[in-house]
């Protein structure tokens, strides 16, 4: 049996004919707080048995009975290869995922909780692009550690005046944390580009800039975190 928060609700939203639903088993549960969610706005809870598509279908048309192993989900009805552009942007993103979760644990281990709750926005953003992909819906502007797009812009072009720390080139003899987020911001540039490729369309163009932009941000963003690490005033804990 699994019980679902509102933030699991959130995260297992489906869309269906164009409407939001949520698919509950009959031996799931909801928390208070998530039945709340679901009821102000106005979500249906549907069996999930009728989550399961009664066949699939490929880009080309063709109708599937059962999906090959050579082809993986592009929404729930429709199959395409384990190679599609929008299946190795999802891969890229889930190992920027991987990366953002190491550096989130080498900042609690260092003690430096501002930047650990910091990658918790990074984190949250990046499952929600891949939802946002999945379902097809428009990603809303994303603020990342409570900062705006001219904000972002501003404080990673010009660390000197917001942190007092110049542009640097990383080294070894820095701490943990800053490598790891470093490591972290150069996949989030691979899923930038990643990004471009899956929705690039035939004149160069993205057919959804909004996730593009969104990676731009975040590779920004992490570079901040590495500012503020480079500073060196970032607040750690006593340590014995």
């Amino acid at each position: 049996m699994a019980l679902f928060t509102e933030a699991a609700v959130r995260a297992n939203l489906r869309n269906r004919e164009g409407q939001r639903v949520f698919y509950l088993s009959p031996e799931d549960r909801l928390t208070p707080g998530a039945r709340d969610f679901l009821r102000e706005n106005r979500i249906p809870i549907l069996p999930a048995e009728k989550a399961k598509p009664q066949g699939y279908r490929t880009l080309q048309g063709a109708e599937l009975r059962e999906k090959p192993e050579h082809m993986t989900h592009l929404n729930a009805q429709v199959l395409v290869p384990k190679d599609h552009p929008r299946i190795v942007f999802r891969g890229q993103v889930d190992l920027l995922e991987a990366e953002l979760l190491l550096a989130q644990r080498q900042a609690a281990d260092e003690g430096y909780t501002a930047i650990q709750k910091d990658l918790g926005d990074a984190l949250e953003f990046t499952r929600q692009s891949i939802r946002r992909d999945v379902l097809e819906e428009p990603m809303p502007p994303f603020p990342l550690g409570g900062l705006s797009e001219s904000e972002l812009r501003a404080r990673s072009q010009n660390p000197q005046k917001y942190y007092d720390q110049p542009h640097f080139m990383p080294a070894h003899t820095q701490c943990r944390t800053l490598l790891q987020v470093n490591r972290a911001r150069a996949v989030a540039r691979l899923a930038e580009l990643a990004c471009y490729r899956a929705f690039q369309d035939r004149e160069g163009l993205c057919s959804r800039p909004d996730l593009l932009q969104g990676y731009n941000r975040l590779s920004s963003f992490l570079w901040i975190l590495e500012i503020r690490l480079a500073s060196g005033k970032e607040t750690q804990w006593n340590k014995p």
